[in-house]
């Protein structure tokens, strides 16, 4: 049979096929969907995009507990460290810098509350060094590292949990380096201050 026989049938075989392709690609563009951010008809505000409801956490990422709130069963301040947080040397010098490039820009370094902000016109933090914050929980300072307190925003996102411990930890040092007792210190130390006031040196403070 000779290709002229054919021609007809291919030609229609081939507008066919256009035809099918045509349709498919509008019912692919046309597709009933909602784009990002896009309108919608929907919905009653017009909003393709619907808020996330209320309380939402995403999978995995559910923190709770006094590690990851300072906070125990009764929704008040822990009185010690968790025990996931080790409490040693390394972990006090670790909330001293961190405390020192988060915190003392208003609290000071001694955290007696006269930062540099303070000092620029900030409002002035309360001193760590008074009665009601020495004796406050230290599950306490953790929380508002946290949450923010006052005209103190959450730092949460800049500070991860351990070094919120930390910090927290790091705190307690500068309280009791402004309110121990001589007593309280092991002997060779007690000699050591007692020799420096005898001649007229204030004990410097030391790193933890």
């Amino acid at each position: 049979m000779s290709t002229e026989t054919f021609t007809p049938k291919l030609q229609a075989l081939a507008l066919a096929a256009c035809l099918l392709a045509a349709g498919c690609r509008m019912n692919m563009h046309d597709q009933h969907k909602v784009k990002t951010l896009g309108k919608s008809t929907f919905f009653a505000d017009g909003q393709g995009a619907r808020p996330i409801p209320a309380h939402t956490i995403a999978r995995g990422d559910l923190r709770e507990g006094p590690v990851f709130t300072g906070l125990g069963s009764d929704n008040k301040p822990v009185a010690q460290m968790p025990p996931e947080i080790k409490v040693d040397r390394e972990l006090l010098l670790r909330g001293q810098e961190r405390f020192n490039i988060y915190c003392s820009p208003c609290h000071g370094r001694l955290g007696l509350g006269n930062g540099m902000i303070v000092q620029r016109g900030y409002k002035t933090p309360t001193s760590y060094h008074i009665e009601r914050l020495r004796t406050a929980p230290i599950g306490y300072f953790f929380n508002v590292i946290t949450e923010g307190y006052g005209v103190m925003p959450t730092y949460a996102p800049q500070i991860p949990v351990a070094d919120r411990w930390a910090i927290a930890a790091y705190i307690r040092v500068l309280q009791y380096s402004q309110n121990a007792r001589l007593a309280e210190l092991p002997p060779a130390d007690q000699q050591r201050v007692q020799s420096d006031l005898t001649n007229g040196h204030t004990p410097a403070s030391e790193a933890p």
